[in-house]
């Protein structure tokens, strides 16, 4: 048994993002005979739907011991999502000498400030510590306008990204997209493994994509609603379509986030829906009717996460489109599975002309979802996330430690 903890600024009950990833591998790590302990911020992502709190307190989820930290919650301009972060890492600086003993430290990022008090805790402890990469922080802010490319903020952030990637004994990358960005950076590739994301939903029973033939056809998007997905051209495109038009086609656009009204301005007709954030099982039906998923991100940023829709998507047996830019890791998966089409994001209308043409092809779609599905059993599924985890864990903790643990000084 590993005792192990980790610390991750969003968790359930949040409704998408790193929340579910991350309560899907502690759930298994637990179910696998681990001690977790789970340090996470009061929930309040995409939006502070659950209030706040002014101190710290302990729940359990699922069978999660789960400490909670407060949080000061604001996201509605750079300045205030960067104190909230800030916030977060102060509360977790403050608790950490109260935390229980404990044989690693996952630490998720974002939060990249929160990085600091595991990596310090961590040390001082005398305990390995890993960082779970989900965003490259450094290039998405300069993606999303909050650091500027030349600026001294981005320097010095770049730097402390070094430094911390440095001083975790591993980095658990989402993509090889990630390793090969931190290689360039000066990070041994030894110190890191790409480890897939778990798909934070999963069905033993893939959709029948057959019986959706007689219905008319649905595209889903689910998640975040940046501005790195592009989804005011991907409505252009879709209204555009006459196409589209004659298939009775939909899009449902269901999630929240910085663009959500952005996105909801372009919208012109009753074929584009966006229901909001979905929570729990409100999802399900919209997954279970949805004939293609649709992941988007723009072709003029640099690609610094892995959309986790795609592995849901993937779970379910839904056949993908992709409409990124050509080379992302995205569409490396979409094309190595065979779960779908991957279009070129400087073009959107080619995501809405091959969206046309694939939705009048139900035995392309059954085989892409097939295929789509079968790989996602092999790599996303949650055990096997999982179990990969505990591979590295213990590498890096080592056998004495598992020794003493065992009540063995191997004297």
């Amino acid at each position: 048994m590993l005792r192990v903890q980790l610390w991750s600024y969003n968790y359930d009950p949040e409704p998408q993002g790193i929340a579910p990833l991350s309560a899907m591998l502690a759930g298994e790590l637990q179910r696998r005979g681990h001690d977790v302990l789970v340090v996470a911020a009061h929930p309040h992502y995409p939006e502070p739907h659950w209030g706040f709190r002014l101190k710290p307190y302990r729940e359990r989820r699922d069978g999660v011991s789960v400490m909670r930290l407060p949080l000061w919650i604001g996201r509605d301009s750079g300045l205030q999502r960067m104190r909230q972060e800030f916030s977060f890492a102060a509360a977790q600086s403050t608790v950490a000498p109260l935390l229980p003993p404990c044989d690693a430290i996952i630490a998720v990022t974002p939060c990249f400030p929160a990085l600091l008090p595991a990596m310090v805790t961590a040390k001082v402890r005398r305990i390995p510590w890993l960082i779970w990469l989900q965003d490259i922080v450094t290039d998405g802010a300069v993606t999303t306008g909050l650091l500027d490319e030349s600026s001294l903020g981005l320097r010095l952030a770049r730097q402390a990204e070094v430094i911390a990637h440095s001083s975790a004994a591993r980095t658990i990358a989402v993509s090889d997209a990630f390793r090969g960005n931190l290689v360039a950076k000066g990070i041994p590739a030894e110190r890191i493994e790409r480890i897939f994301n778990p798909s934070s939903r999963h069905t033993d029973a893939p959709n029948d994509l057959a019986a959706l033939a007689a219905e008319p056809p649905q595209i889903l998007v689910m998640g975040n609603i940046g501005h790195s997905q592009g989804l005011e051209h991907i409505v252009d495109a879709f209204e555009g379509s006459e196409a589209l038009r004659a298939l009775d086609a939909t899009l449902t656009i269901a999630g929240g986030g910085v663009a959500a009204g952005a996105v909801r301005e372009r919208i012109t007709s009753d074929a584009v829906r966006m229901p909001g954030v979905l929570y729990g099982s409100e999802l399900e039906p919209v997954l279970r009717s949805a004939s293609l998923g649709l992941v988007s991100q723009r072709a003029d940023v640099a690609e610094f996460n892995l959309p986790s829709k795609l592995m849901n998507y993937m779970a379910y047996g839904i056949p993908v489109l992709a409409s990124v830019r050509i080379g992302s890791e995205t569409g490396r998966i979409v094309e190595e599975s065979g779960c779908g089409w991957v279009t070129d994001a400087a073009h959107p209308e080619q995501f809405a002309e091959t969206a046309a043409r694939v939705l009048q092809d139900r035995e392309a779609l059954v085989r892409a979802g097939a295929a789509g599905f079968a790989f996602a059993r092999e790599h996303f599924h949650p055990s096997s996330v999982a179990a990969r985890f505990e591979q590295v864990l213990q590498q890096v903790i080592g056998p004495p430690a598992a020794a003493v643990r065992n009540g063995s000084t191997g004297a």
